[in-house]
């Protein structure tokens, strides 16, 4: 087995289509020579048919991260496939209509609730349930939208990224005694389900595709995928509480 990953074990959230970032993740850390293990929740039958579309058919979990009695469990059901993880890869991310797209001001506490459980919160409790299966040299990934900034129509959803980040620069801080490192990518817009669900999100494409210095590619997964790679692979060693941008050079441009 060869490859920046090979022998890695790994768990991977939030693949839904093959437009996911998470699917190109999982994609390619098996072409790397990883194991890969996925979660999904709802229409776990969807996830088990893109699942197939894999390289090699991975193993799917069903895991809603707002359950306690699931993540308690998830450990188990993860030995079933694998004897460990090196690995956790969190690509989770959801808030009702009322959080997006401009209603910033009225939505309810219960729909912000929910934003920012499992956009937020779930990076450390994904993180605490899968931990009985790492070791030192581990690695969490999450997924985040530069919160340095308010974005239009993003609203409670930029808030809820601006709480993962933190989140990760304490999950950093509390797992580095054990060894384990926890990261984030910063990806560009890109045209997944999840951006589909968001008003107005065009304008995010419009800005990207002008101002990105390298240009920006709305269907391309791969870039953010990579840098996910890295991240979890042994090149990283000293690397944790970290934000990896990979948007074409965007957030460093000013206005």
């Amino acid at each position: 087995m060869s490859g920046l990953l090979a022998g890695k074990r790994l768990l991977v959230t939030g693949v839904i289509t093959d437009a996911s970032i998470a699917f190109s993740v999982a994609k390619l850390a098996q072409e790397n020579g990883a194991q890969v293990v996925l979660t999904g929740y709802g229409r776990l039958s969807l996830v088990e048919r893109i699942a197939k579309r894999l390289p090699e058919p991975a193993p799917v979990i069903e895991l809603d991260v707002t359950n306690p009695e699931h993540l308690a469990g998830l450990a188990d059901k993860v030995r079933e496939h694998v004897d460990g993880l090196d690995g956790l890869v969190h690509s989770i991310g959801f808030a009702p209509q009322s959080c997006l797209g401009g209603g910033f001001l009225d939505a309810s506490w219960e729909d912000v609730a929910t934003a920012l459980h499992v956009s937020t919160y779930s990076y450390k409790s994904l993180a605490t349930a899968a931990l009985p299966l790492m070791s030192p040299g581990g690695a969490v990934v999450g997924l985040t939208f530069d919160a340095t900034q308010a974005w239009p129509v993003y609203d409670w959803m930029g808030v809820a990224k601006a709480g993962l980040e933190s989140a990760s620069r304490y999950l950093a801080m509390h797992l580095g005694k054990q060894g384990i490192r926890s990261n984030l990518v910063s990806a560009g817009p890109l045209r997944t389900m999840a951006a589909k669900s968001i008003p107005g999100f065009e304008q995010f494409e419009d800005a990207w595709s002008e101002r990105a210095p390298l240009g920006w590619n709305l269907t391309d997964q791969e870039p953010a995928a990579r840098a996910c790679l890295a991240l979890l692979s042994d090149w990283f060693p000293a690397t944790t509480g970290e934000i990896v941008h990979v948007d074409g050079g965007y957030h460093a441009i000013g206005a």
